[in-house]
């Protein structure tokens, strides 16, 4: 320790780790009886708690002891400020006007920033924006909720039940209880382009090109660098990992990384999609690429008057969708006949979903939009008849903001009932989560938010679930800490 007053000591750890995704900072500072512990990612102010004892003995004891497990873990002295926070690259459209026709508009939503994360599932539609603000909203427009992230929002991701944002800081939070929690953390070296996640294991798009995964346990799997750089498009299924970048699609092993085929396109790949034996990445030059996953061979492609930053298709791979830098949107037959052009009118379409007839844009004015993609809806709206689009107002909802305190309840109050009893426990120089609870494996670990764990703490889970490999669990829901 070095002092820094008569009765102060300070105490400043790091841990980052080459090949990992570790890159945190862990500080201890002793003042009196009083123990302030300051956590969090290196380059970022982190999480603070102090904690008062007895006496200064018992303060410098408890202390001592803290450092020294993260000593133990692989933490090291170092001096704050050497190691630089992570690069941030945002992604940038000069969007202009459209020249086409009105798109026929059910409702739109400002989030209040430019927004890149949605996600439309079976209830709700999720958007992200750079200013990091999640809402959700009901299929009919109207806000049912608000949580508040650290950092801008990269991209919103579903695995099954559960959904991920992750963030220009490098975290992935878990969106599954009322307070957002992180489950992953990103490399310190990797500046994010995109991420998407199949059965716990995410995968990672990058600016130099690369292409990394890690496992449920935000564990490093494997790192592949391809020929070109700008990863826009990371699309990954039970078989392989589909990347997307300046000289291409690459498809590489889901298990192990190795490269399976590579498909060159007219221009750079800025965005990507994938339905179950296809994958589709729209280009620089105004091209949308349909690929077959099997081989990477091309079954079509479609024309768009732009550069193309967003692309969907429906379901059954009967339509096509795409945005281009002109606030235009197109759909298109599967076959690569144009179908229709229209205009957003609210700026350029930064990611988008299609679903049950609707197409649901964000925006660089911020918007979620939902549009109607009938063919009823459509030939009006050609001849310029327009429903009165909605304006969804979500002003008043406060926001679940990350890093929350977590509730502790005693075991056997009202509040300990119904749920799922978990355990950490130390695992070498890892935290694990095992299912204490019976009725389920206990060799298996469990996909449990990584701030709050603490070694040999038990909490209480609303619900643990299998993953769809079956190989692990993961925890969903409020989790509270049993005392």
């Amino acid at each position: 320790m070095s002092a820094t007053a008569t009765d102060t000591q300070s105490t400043y750890l790091e841990l980052s780790e080459d090949s990992g995704s570790a890159h945190k900072f862990y500080e201890v500072l002793v003042a009196g009886v009083d123990v302030t512990i300051t956590y969090g990612r290196i380059g970022e102010s982190g999480q603070t708690k102090t904690t008062a004892y007895p006496t200064p003995e018992k303060a410098a004891s408890a202390a001592a002891k803290k450092i020294g497990e993260k000593v133990r873990k692989g933490y090291a002295p170092a001096v704050r400020g050497v190691r630089e926070r992570r690069a941030v690259t945002r992604r940038a459209i000069v969007s202009s006007r459209s020249t086409a026709r009105q798109a026929p508009v059910l409702w739109r939503f400002n989030s209040g920033a430019a927004a890149f994360g949605i996600f439309v599932g079976e209830e709700h539609a999720w958007v992200g924006n750079e200013r990091g603000d999640v809402y959700t909203l009901t299929h009919d427009g109207a806000v049912t909720g608000r949580y508040g992230l650290p950092d801008g929002v990269k991209c919103i991701v579903a695995d099954d039940w559960w959904i991920y944002a992750g963030c220009d800081n490098g975290k992935v939070y878990d969106l599954g209880g009322k307070v957002p929690r992180v489950a992953y953390e990103i490399a310190e070296d990797v500046d994010i382009y995109w991420l998407d996640i199949h059965d716990g294991v995410l995968g990672v798009a990058d600016a130099r090109g690369g292409i990394t995964t890690v496992d449920h346990e935000d564990e490093f799997q494997w790192r592949r660098s391809a020929e070109g750089t700008d990863g826009w498009m990371v699309r990954c299924d039970n078989d392989g990992v589909y990347h997307g970048h300046s000289r291409g699609v690459s498809r590489y092993a889901a298990r192990g990384g190795a490269p399976v085929w590579h498909t060159r396109t007219e221009g750079e790949v800025l965005f990507g999609w994938q339905e179950r034996e296809e994958v589709f990445a729209g280009t620089s030059r105004g091209w949308v690429h349909r690929l077959r996953k099997a081989d990477g061979s091309e079954s079509a492609r479609y024309r768009c008057d732009a550069a193309v930053f967003s692309c969907a298709a429906s379901p059954d791979g009967r339509y096509v969708f795409a945005g281009d830098n002109h606030s235009s949107v197109y759909c298109f037959d599967a076959d690569g006949t144009r179908l229709w052009k229209l205009g957003t009118g609210c700026g350029s379409a930064y990611s988008m979903q299609y679903r049950d007839g609707r197409l649901y844009l964000v925006t660089t004015d911020g918007s979620l939009v939902c549009l109607d993609a009938s063919e009823t809806a459509v030939r009006a709206a050609e001849e310029g008849r327009l429903p009165q689009a909605a304006e969804v107002d979500g002003s008043g909802w406060t926001a679940a903001v990350a890093g929350a305190e977590i509730e502790s309840v005693v075991v056997g109050s009202a509040g300990a009932a119904g749920g799922i009893e978990v355990e950490c426990v130390q695992d070498g120089t890892r935290l694990r989560v095992r299912v204490v609870s019976p009725g389920y494996d206990a060799a298996r670990r469990v996909q449990f938010p990584k701030d709050i764990r603490v070694p040999g703490a038990r909490y209480l889970v609303a619900e643990v679930m299998e993953s769809g490999s079956g190989s692990f669990y993961r925890a969903r829901g409020d989790i509270k800490r049993l005392l």
